[in-house]
């Protein structure tokens, strides 16, 4: 399992009701990233509890064992992964033979590789899955959360994950994130 390659590693992410969840995500930047992608049409507890689902399943959640997987059986095996679990799988399975590809498994150099912003932005476009919104995300969540300088300009002015540092501040997020997805509709 790769390390995030920065003195500052939180032991967990308060993203799920599992610790063991929260940790995983945490420690395996694999799984940070899955967990990003599947952050779609499900609340954010499901989503980033897929990584540990998945590890349990197939016994590691690495870049090659996800890219050499045949991942849709995995999602469909009750309780299924994701709501959508044919498409979720393929996505997983795109962004992982992506990493396995571009950055030799590692999936920490994602963000290590980039020497700024740009880079990094450019990095994150790359990825299966992630549009302007992920990339934000996962910019305040590499910001705030790991102190990942080159993240410090992805940071958006409204909440993300990168604010969230307890199950609290977990419900806080969800229900700003509710008001402005109700005045983005307005707009």
């Amino acid at each position: 399992m790769s390390r995030y390659d920065r003195p500052q590693v939180p032991d967990r992410l308060h993203f799920t009701a599992s610790d063991e969840a929260n940790a995983l995500i945490a420690s395996d930047p694999m799984a940070l990233l899955v967990g990003f992608v599947l952050d779609q049409q499900v609340t954010v507890q499901k989503a980033f509890a897929g990584p540990l689902a998945l590890r349990e399943r197939l016994g590691s959640i690495d870049a090659a064992t996800l890219a050499d997987a045949d991942l849709e059986p995995v999602f469909r095996e009750r309780p299924a992964i994701h709501r959508f679990p044919g498409a979720m799988a393929q996505r997983v399975h795109d962004l992982a033979v992506h990493v396995r590809d571009a950055y030799d498994g590692d999936a920490a150099r994602v963000w290590t590789d980039a020497a700024d912003a740009d880079e990094l932005r450019a990095n994150l476009a790359a990825l299966p899955g992630f549009g302007q919104m992920k990339i934000k995300a996962l910019g305040g969540v590499l910001a705030k959360r790991f102190g990942i300088e080159a993240a410090e300009g992805l940071v958006p002015w409204h909440p993300t994950l990168g604010d969230v540092d307890s199950p609290e501040a977990l419900a806080d997020y969800q229900a700003a994130k509710r008001v402005h997805k109700k005045e983005w509709a307005k707009a």
